[in-house]
């Protein structure tokens, strides 16, 4: 399970209803930081492909779960991975 962490948020802490697109986020950053700009890129790409599909937790307007936008992501990442298209960052 991806539970991020509730900065100013402790209350919601295990319930499923965070949004992990920010410590997701923070990752690609770290990731370009480090000079790894594919990954960062197939990160991002990620996140705007899953949003993109609508699937959003409820803070923006969605219905899904924090294990539900992070699965999404993680699907979009492999399917970059495993195209041509993981390449074009």
């Amino acid at each position: 399970m991806f539970e991020p962490v509730h900065g100013s948020a402790p209350d919601i802490a295990g319930q499923g209803i965070a949004n992990p697109v920010g410590q997701i986020w923070a990752a690609a950053l770290m990731l370009e930081h480090l000079g790894e700009q594919n990954a960062a890129g197939i990160l991002v790409d990620g996140i705007e492909a899953a949003l993109t599909e609508g699937i959003r937790t409820r803070d923006l307007g969605g219905a899904a779960t924090t294990d539900e936008v992070a699965a999404a992501v993680v699907h979009h990442c492999q399917r970059a991975l495993a195209s041509d298209a993981g390449l074009r960052r």
